[in-house]
């Protein structure tokens, strides 16, 4: 369903000239992200069910950590792109009248790239450090041979629990990481918000301030709601036992 949604979202983007606006760009590119971030788990859980198994190889699960981290982690893409498009709610509220040369078609691929090529650097670091890491009682894991683990979905903290190494300074370091990287994103959401808010609050007009509101809302709306799944992701996990360890 999610899937479907998701792609017809594109396709009506891309196929309607109307669309062709900066806004609808960016969202077309969460829309991807979406699609992208379906498909790294749950085709993997739906065809486990089927086939009655519970693992998955080391080289997916680097390939999955990875992915995992580039679209939706701590400073994924998915972040990046939300404060992108903040940035152009701030041009188009802001500066109206530069707002198709501030905000031309270059400058909304450099900002959709940027974002693509910050969540893979991200990805990049913590999954080729985190699959050095040794783990217990698997010596083919710890040569990245096709020894399994059993385990439905690979991301950082499950890959450390396996891990028989100490870890726990490689932990504060990805704290601090993460929460450098969610400083760039949540810095530029903020600021953005903060002159538009002061913009509207100057404007002599209501229906201006009803319009200008109207124009931020959709963003708004989600950007609360990756914040409130970001915030319940931890309680939802909490739940769920650490995986098992590897087969021997």
């Amino acid at each position: 369903m999610a899937l479907s949604g998701n792609a017809l979202l594109i396709l009506l983007i891309h196929s309607n000239t109307q669309l062709h606006t900066p806004m609808y760009f960016f969202i077309s590119q969460l829309s991807l992200m979406d699609m992208m971030y379906i498909s790294i788990t749950v085709p993997k859980v739906l065809l486990d069910q089927v086939l009655g198994v519970s693992t998955i190889s080391v080289p997916e699960c680097g390939l999955q950590m990875f992915l995992y981290v580039t679209l939706g982690g701590s400073g994924g893409s998915e972040h990046f792109l939300l404060a992108a498009m903040a940035y152009d709610r701030y041009v188009a509220i802001c500066h109206p009248l530069r707002y198709s040369v501030l905000m031309n078609q270059k400058v909304c691929l450099l900002l959709a790239s940027g974002c693509w090529f910050l969540g893979s650097v991200d990805g990049f670091m913590l999954t080729s450090v985190t699959m050095t890491f040794p783990f217990c009682r698997s010596q083919e894991i710890q040569h990245f041979f096709c020894e399994e683990i059993q385990h439905f979905f690979c991301e950082v903290p499950a890959m450390l629990k396996l891990s028989c190494s100490d870890t726990s300074l490689y932990e504060t370091l990805i704290y601090l990481c993460c929460v450098l990287m969610l400083l760039i994103p949540v810095t530029v959401i903020s600021g953005s918000y903060s002159c538009i808010l002061l913009t509207i609050h100057r404007m002599n007009s209501a229906e201006g301030r009803r319009k200008a509101l109207a124009t931020c809302s959709s963003h708004m709306m989600v950007v609360t709601l990756c914040c409130c799944l970001h915030l319940h992701a931890p309680q939802l996990a909490g739940g769920r036992p650490w995986p098992p360890a590897p087969h021997t």
